[in-house]
Order: structure tokens, then sequence, then C-alpha cells
């Protein structure tokens, strides 16, 4: 397995266009390596893939690392609850009136007044015409009728398109458009059901939390943190990922604990009061719920996982904290 530290990505901007460029920045695991082979294999065949799974596995990272693999121009939709299909497509915006006044000849006056309707294309459409790589990120934040438009698009290659007065009512889609897909499961609050007849059109890569090798590789190379006190990190956010706590924590999690200690230069340890908060603070999402007896046990169930998975203040000339690095 190869490491190629992050999984940031570099843009250059070209008009509305996005152009990500893979970075070397990338960390890749025989899990990354595998759905990446898979999802490339469906791109070149044609067909749509669309990466889906929980909040924090990575999917969009993925998304981006695909599309700059491809090498096409990237065209980039956020679902959106109150999406029509024409901020998918394009609309009229209005009129553009133009009049000729001709007085050739002296004595007579000719005016002649025009009004035509004026239509600015969407982002789809952009796409469609000049064969980008459309990334749909949390597609299923629109509603289903929203996406429709996408049926056509996807199957039979054409773009439905009002009818104006060129009388354009459709578009063939270009050769090199490809479509890359992410959605969360839809008992998360703001989704939607998606129509059986969208997800039969694209390839779905089931993104879950990946292993801890690929995990603590991630969360070393967004941090910066030692790689084995990330690997700590990861043991503690896995933890209250199982059976028994069921969070729902992924990869932001593990990165933003790392991230603050390698700022304030500070090492996961048991027993270190600040490490000790910093965990409480960026894990309360779900965990914080838990309690007995009407009272919160959050902090000693914090607290003893903390201590079953790093060493005790101490270890390796580790002292407490007692200041904070002010980081400017």
């Amino acid at each position: 397995m190869t490491k190629q530290n992050t999984v940031s990505l570099q843009y250059t901007e070209n008009d509305d266009l996005v152009v990500p460029e893979a970075s070397d920045q990338f960390v890749v695991t025989s899990y990354v390596k595998d759905i990446m082979e898979r999802a490339l294999i469906y791109l070149h065949a044609g067909y749509p893939v669309h990466f889906a799974g929980p909040s924090g596995t990575g999917k969009t990272t993925l998304a981006f690392h695909l599309a700059a693999i491809w090498g096409r121009p990237v065209t980039l939709l956020q679902g959106n609850e109150e999406f029509v299909s024409s901020d998918l497509t394009g609309k009229d915006i209005g009129y553009r009136k133009s009049s000729i006044v001709d007085n050739y000849i002296h004595s007579v006056l000719k005016t002649e007044e025009q009004m035509n309707r004026m239509w600015v294309d969407n982002r789809l459409t952009t796409a469609c015409r000049n064969g980008d790589t459309l990334i749909y990120d949390e597609f299923n934040r629109s509603k289903a009728e929203t996406n429709n438009v996408l049926l056509s698009v996807l199957a039979e290659g054409i773009l439905n398109l009002p009818v104006r007065e060129s009388g354009d009512g459709y578009m063939y889609v270009h050769s090199s458009f490809r479509a890359i897909f992410t959605s969360n499961p839809e008992e998360y609050a703001g989704t939607h059901k998606t129509q059986d007849a969208l997800m039969d059109r694209m390839i779905t890569i089931n993104v879950g939390h990946v292993d801890r090798d690929t995990e603590t590789q991630i969360v070393n190379a967004r941090s910066e943190l030692d790689i084995k006190d990330s690997g700590y990190i990861v043991d503690i956010v896995r933890e209250l990922r199982g059976n028994e706590n069921q969070t729902k924590h992924g990869l932001r999690a593990g990165i933003a604990i790392a991230r603050i200690l390698s700022l304030q230069n500070l090492k996961p340890r048991y027993g270190d009061k600040l490490f000790h908060a910093i965990c409480y603070d960026v894990l309360a999402m779900e965990t914080a719920k838990i309690q007995r007896a009407g009272h919160s046990i959050f902090n000693e169930m914090v607290d003893n996982i903390i201590r079953r998975n790093c060493p005790p203040v101490g270890s390796d000339s580790i002292k407490a904290t007692s200041k904070i690095k002010v980081v400017e």
C-alpha cells in the first residue's frame, strides 16, 4: 500500500468550471485503490458512478479525485431541496428588445421592432453541451421530481429542454459527458427517496467506514500528527462508532482532534485534561445524549475509552498540558 499524504484536491478556475488536479497528497491504500479502479472502469464504459454511504466516509473527496483522474473539466452541483428542474437546465430570464429605424428616404420613416426571450443555461445543460464531468454532490437532497430531468440524459443521451423560439426542445449530450453522484442514507435529515428509475441508470458503490489502516493514514496526512498518535485517535473514534455506542462519527472527527493536537503540539495521552476536553467537544454530537439514572455519562465513557487506547501522561516524558498555544 502507498501513501500520498492527504485527500485534499487542488483546483484551477476556468470561467465557471472547476478543473481538479490529482493531488500527490491523496491517501491511497488497497481499500481506496480498489474503489478508484472499479469507478474508472464504470466511467470508461459510459456509466454514471454513485458513491453512497454515511456522512464522513470521504464520498465527496473520492468523487473529486475520480474526476481529477478522468481529466475533464468539472461542473459541480450541490443537492438542494429548493431546486426545481430549471435550476439544473436553465430558464428564460426576460426579454431583449431591439428596434431598427430606417430613414434612408427623407420623407419615409420605417420602424421595425423585435422582442426575443432571453435564455440562460444552467450547469447541467452546460456540462452536457461541453462534455464536462458533472459532480452532483448529495443529489438526494434535491426532490425526486427535480432530478427527473436526468433520466433521459443518463439513458438516452438527450437533455429535454423547454421549447424555445428556436424550436430546440432537446439537446444531444456530448459523448465525453460523465456524471458522478454522492448521497447520504435516506434516513438522514434533509434527504429524499430517490426514484428507482434514476438509481437503475447509475452504478452504486457503497462507501462505508474505511479500515483502520486507511483511517489512520488519512488522519496522519490531514493533521501531520505522528502516525502512532494518529492511530490512538482513530482507535478512540472507532470504539465510539462500535456496536455498543452506535455513534455516527466519521473521518472528520478524528481529523479535527488530530489537527487541534498538532497545532497545539499536544499528544493524545490519558490524563491530559485538555486532550480529554477536546475529545468531549469534538465527539459530543451523539454520545452526549447517553444517560444513566438521568445523568449524562458521556465524559466518563470517553475517559474510559481514552484510558483503554492511549498511553498515560508521563510516558515518553509527556507532561500534562497547562497552557494553550495561540495560533496566529
